[in-house]
């Protein structure tokens, strides 16, 4: 009974930011105002590869629109995730903190009672308080039960899933390997179908904190994310205040669904026609931009993770960051591992008038650098007691710099070791790991977990495929040796005496999205508001 009724005030009050959001732009006649600061925008693709931009990997010929987008704007090219899967990478971009700070490690489930824990402050909090309007479209993966979800946050708009689209079943199940059925429509339904593939529940579609519709029309879902992010930034830009939107895309996690249906003459496949519509997504949002005020609005692009390399040809691109000695051993050396392509990303930065164009950086940055960065530009202050691990790079973004970090540090994210500890950084141009392992591969194969003492060290200047590491007998190994141990031990020991968090990673499957659990697999009727949700009115 308390969770019906703690559910029913939830709901209520997201109705009634709903309206407030919907009605907001009907009074900006009246309450215009001149601002000077900047707008944001970062827009986060999900297990996209570095290689995936044709900017970056020449046989990539997928991404006019963020090809162009490069062309007049900054290109990172040793840009990283703070960690190589969902949650903790996402939890760290609006934190700028790693997990073994903010205490998200490993990503939460669909009965997942906690989330990103309340203590921590998100880039939307800090910049609300600044006077920002702010909003989240697409996939949050960061909790979802009371007050986890990202309606209490710091956003005042939500649309979107509460996390990874293949986490609920959907009548339109799309490409994924092994590929999973379509949600049941009858209480004897049975599936054979193995425990990667949920069958249960369907995928809910959340407008703040209501469930709009469920199962999720993924077939749509695309344009709809479009739609909405142009519809926030026309209301944001016509009321006189600055906005920060963080829109995060379904694309290229699986099952890849398209909006139209392949033409067998002139499909090029799943995986690049998805990438195609990625690209098109993007450079909507782009136009958009273009058309509200272009210099004043920041738009930085860039990805969760590297490849899901187990879904083989429904799986990106890594370009030339191979993993080679992982790859030589078995198993996978992209999501999940803290080799290259497990966290090297694409990134983009586009700001005409203020981020010189067709510049492409080799300052090493990581997504933790955009918290404190947009905090900077948007005249804001951090939040005390607690450290970073990113920094404010607008010196490199306008040109001013080229200095990035001297170190980074990758978390265990699954592959190998336990979840959220740093055994593997970066110092310069080189590369350490005191524990390697493979995630698993498209051959089916498992790289074993490996401990290293002393680290393996190589000098990605000359080795960017990490393939053959330093002979520990060398002068070079015994000259940077030194310096790795020691930024590990200052690492440590900075974490020791930091402000910590830790997440509730309990489960209770009444946490569950469910807008109808008198209906299989929570079935619901739902008032569509956009035309590319009509499958919401179905009955089941």
């Amino acid at each position: 009974m308390e969770i019906l009724f703690l559910k029913m005030l939830l709901l209520l009050a997201g109705c009634l930011v709903g309206l407030f959001y919907h009605l907001s732009d009907l009074c900006v006649g009246e309450k215009r105002t001149v601002h000077n600061k900047p707008n944001f925008i970062v827009i986060l693709a999900d297990d996209v590869g570095w290689g995936d931009l044709g900017a970056n990997w020449a046989e990539t010929k997928d991404t006019p629109n963020l090809d162009q987008m490069a062309a007049e704007g900054m290109r990172f090219v040793d840009f990283h995730s703070a960690a190589s899967t969902c949650s903790p990478s996402r939890a760290s971009l609006l934190t700028g903190r790693l997990g073994i700070r903010n205490g998200v490690t490993h990503n939460f489930a669909v009965t997942s009672v906690g989330g990103l824990p309340l203590n921590e402050t998100t880039l939307a909090e800090v910049l609300k308080e600044a006077g920002y309007i702010t909003g989240i479209i697409g996939k949050w993966h960061l909790g979802h039960s009371g007050l986890y979800h990202p309606s209490f946050r710091g956003f005042d708009y939500y649309f979107g899933i509460p996390y990874s689209h293949d986490m609920g079943c959907t009548d339109t199940p799309g490409y994924n390997l092994p590929p999973c059925p379509a949600c049941p429509r009858h209480s004897a339904a049975t599936s054979s179908h193995g425990r990667d593939c949920y069958t249960k529940v369907a995928l809910p579609l959340f407008e703040n904190i209501a469930i709009i519709q469920q199962p999720v029309n993924l077939t749509g879902l695309a344009a709809v994310y479009a739609e909405k992010a142009a519809q926030f930034i026309q209301r944001a830009s016509e009321s006189g205040r600055p906005f920060f939107l963080y829109l995060a895309l379904a694309h290229m996690h699986v099952p890849l669904v398209l909006a139209q249906p392949p033409s067998s003459s002139s499909f090029p496949g799943p995986y690049r026609a998805s990438l195609r519509e990625m690209d098109a997504l993007v450079g909507r949002i782009k136009d958009k931009v273009d058309g509200c005020g272009k210099e004043n609005t920041f738009l930085w692009f860039t990805g969760d993770n590297g490849p899901w390399a187990q879904k083989c040809e429904l799986a990106g691109n890594v370009g030339p960051f191979s993993g080679a000695w992982q790859r030589q051993r078995g198993g996978s050396a992209a999501k999940r591992t803290t080799w290259e392509g497990g966290h090297r990303v694409p990134a983009l930065a586009y700001w005409p008038g203020r981020i010189p164009a067709n510049v492409s950086s080799i300052a090493l940055l990581s997504t933790t650098d955009i918290f404190p960065t947009l905090v900077s530009l948007a005249k804001a202050s951090l939040p005390p007691n607690r450290r970073f691990d990113g920094s404010d790079v607008s010196e490199i973004l306008f040109g001013q710099s080229h200095q990035g970090h001297k170190t980074l540090f990758h978390p265990n994210s699954g592959a190998a070791g336990k979840d959220g500890e740093i055994k593997a950084l970066r110092l310069a141009q080189y590369k350490a790991f005191y524990t390697t392992g493979g995630a698993k591969a498209c051959d089916g194969s498992i790289g074993l977990e490996e401990h290293h003492h002393p680290p393996l060290i190589f000098n990605l200047d000359h080795d960017i495929q990490e393939q053959v590491p330093l002979d520990v007998k060398t002068g070079e190994y015994r000259a940077v040796l030194p310096a790795i141990t020691r930024a590990v031990t200052d690492f440590l020991q900075d974490i020791a005496s930091d402000n910590i968090s830790t997440a509730d990673y309990s489960h209770d499957p009444a946490v569950t999205p469910c807008c109808n659990p008198q209906h299989i697999v929570c079935r619901c009727q739902a008032c569509c508001s956009s035309p590319a949700m009509v499958d919401c009115n179905r009955e089941p």
